[in-house]
């Protein structure tokens, strides 16, 4: 089904072939419309234009008002102030609109069948250790646009660049090599959890015997060059780290209620064979120049704190290679053989300075330009109620998965108490699908650039801006579907409509803009607002305007409808955060 066009789409047409018809001189003008607390909508462009033509600003407001036609869509006009025009839809245009929205699967929402392709690169934890609060964000943001982009056209390639590669690789295979029993595993299925568990525990005892022991030292290095060299028992050793730590990395992405497949993991040594390349590109080009043996690329414009040049250091004096080359060899597969025509990467805002500098980088050697971009989806720092970066007793930084089960046990403890007819198995089932959803929200609600306080009491309350507050939306009409017996959702464009019955119809119509806006500013921030201000619409709708008691049988119908496309709202909408809607709570 083809995109419904929005309401203010088809209002701003109408005061555009008005604009026209008036004042021809004025060419294309735009009419300048917006949402309003005085009308449905206000036009202010009468004003701007009223500059340019040199005329009285109300005059031609009044001009433009008598050119539109009579028409079932814009109820009334008025000139307001020195030139603004207050507009009213109709009450039928409101529900005939939001009865072709509801007549699609897709709420009506635009599906560009040219969109471009985007390569996506979040939720990058490391090999060998525990996920902890930092890796939070760029998993839960990152999934949200996966979900969005996808959802408006766009072609998604996910990718996990985790950390596999480097020297502490060196110290960890030589111990094992030396401790061969260190990863064997009692049983034959073991959880991630055990995995972690045992890595950490391995890291650990390889981390004192290397501070301890200079001749392990010697060996540990030397490991690394076998590493790097490709030497088979070596790769084949580090090769049961990346596994062991896959176990863990999708026990815990589970846990999150993510989707996370191995295919779309490509980690740091994925791009091992194309650094060298990448160097000699960049320093054939011109681009990267040797400065005391190292591959560098200076900026005039980003300086240290002693005022001389911070250069991008590709490639080390002693040969070895930076996270530079790795990242500026992912750009080159991603746009060469993946054809991305946007690269977006979420990641932590302290890491900005670093990827300016291979943008740029990349820009300069050719890799992006006008046909392909690079942009970084920066996130703010998760912080303890405190205000300070959020960390454990011991001033530790929190572990993932601890902080996950209190939430679902929060969560659960919430669910309990409101349960009415639910099984211990439900109430489970319903607490981490709150207690996932209530962080994802958390951090989705708050502008990725911000940093945010995790404080799981308010994200489980019922009351505010929380994902329980929209869960408990969603499962109260459901119940009222339910209850509905023989009476349908139905629309009834000639019903006469109350006021917070208008203000809900117009927030639903509002639906696909705004999320062709969350998609096209990478903010799932907005959405999450439009979300939480449609439940406040029908919360408000609902103490106002009686249901299934209401004065006829169609008005009935039409606030089920209501209802209803609410709920489809509600649940399409949460779903594009990754936040589950159960039917019932």
């Amino acid at each position: 089904m083809a995109s419904v066009p929005s309401l203010a789409s088809t209002v701003q047409q109408r005061l555009a072939e008005g604009l026209s018809a008036a004042l021809p001189e004025a060419g294309s003008a735009d009419p300048l419309l917006r949402r309003s607390d005085r009308a449905d909508f206000q036009a202010n462009g009468i004003l701007a234009l009223a500059k340019r033509l040199k005329g009285n600003p109300r005059e031609l407001a009044t001009k433009v008002v008598e050119a539109i036609p009579a028409n079932d869509v814009l109820g009334e006009i008025e000139v307001s102030g020195p030139g603004f025009l207050n507009i009213t839809v109709t009450d039928a245009a409101i529900v005939r609109t939001l009865a072709a929205r509801a007549a699609d699967d897709r709420l009506g929402v635009p599906f560009n069948e040219s969109a471009g392709t985007t390569v996506i690169d979040y939720a990058q934890p490391n090999v060998a250790k525990e996920m902890h609060v930092g890796h939070l964000r760029s998993a839960v943001i990152g999934a949200a646009m996966v979900e969005i982009l996808e959802f408006t056209g766009e072609k998604v390639v996910r990718r996990h660049h985790i950390g596999d590669w480097g020297t502490q690789f060196g110290m960890l295979i030589q111990y094992l090599e030396e401790h061969p029993h260190e990863l064997d595993h009692k049983d034959a299925e073991v959880t991630g959890e055990e995995a972690m568990s045992n890595l950490d525990r391995l890291y650990k005892a390889a981390r004192r015997l290397f501070d301890a022991d200079e001749e392990f030292k010697t060996r540990a290095r030397r490991r690394v060059v076998d590493l790097q060299a490709g030497d088979p028992q070596t790769l084949a050793t580090w090769q049961r780290f990346v596994d062991e730590s896959k176990i863990y990395f999708f026990s815990v992405f589970e846990k999150l209620d993510m989707d996370i497949r191995d295919e779309d993991i490509v980690g740091e040594s994925g791009y091992n064979d194309m650094l060298n390349e990448t160097c000699r590109l960049l320093e054939e080009s011109g681009v990267a120049v040797r400065s005391e043996g190292a591959l560098c690329v200076f900026f005039d414009d980003i300086k240290g704190p002693d005022g001389n040049p911070t250069p991008l250091i590709v490639q080390k004096s002693d040969g070895g290679f930076g996270y530079a080359a790795t990242d500026l060899s992912a750009i080159r597969d991603r746009v060469q053989n993946l054809k991305a025509s946007t690269l977006l990467y979420v990641v932590d805002a302290r890491q900005a300075l670093h990827f300016r500098m291979v943008f740029e980088t990349a820009r300069r050697a050719g890799w992006l330009n006008e046909d392909v971009k690079a942009v970084q989806l920066a996130f703010g720092t998760v912080l303890g109620k405190d205000g300070k970066p959020f960390k454990t007793r011991e001033g530790e930084t929190v572990r993932l998965v601890d902080l996950l089960d209190e939430a679902i046990d929060r969560a659960s403890a919430v669910v309990r108490e409101k349960a009415q007819d639910l099984t211990e198995e439900e109430i489970a089932e319903r607490g981490a699908q709150v207690g996932i959803g209530a962080v994802k929200y958390a951090d989705l609600s708050t502008s990725a650039a911000r940093d945010y306080k995790f404080d799981l009491d308010q994200m489980v309350s019922l009351n505010g801006d929380t994902s329980v507050y929209l869960q408990y939306a969603y499962a109260r009409i459901q119940s009222i579907l339910r209850k509905a017996g023989d009476a349908k959702p139905a629309a009834h464009p000639e019903l006469a409509l109350a006021t917070s019955e208008r203000a809900l119809g117009l927030h639903l119509d509002a639906f696909g803009e705004v999320v062709a806006e969350t998609a096209a500013e990478y903010a799932p921030h907005k959405l999450a607002a439009y979300l939480y201000q449609l439940a406040s619409q029908y919360t408000t709708f609902y103490s106002e305007c009686p249901v299934l008691k209401a004065d006829t049988a169609e008005q009935v119908e039409n606030r089920l409808f209501l209802c209803e496309l609410t709920a489809r709202t509600l649940h399409r909408g949460m779903a594009l955060l990754g936040i589950r809607t159960p039917e019932r709570l």
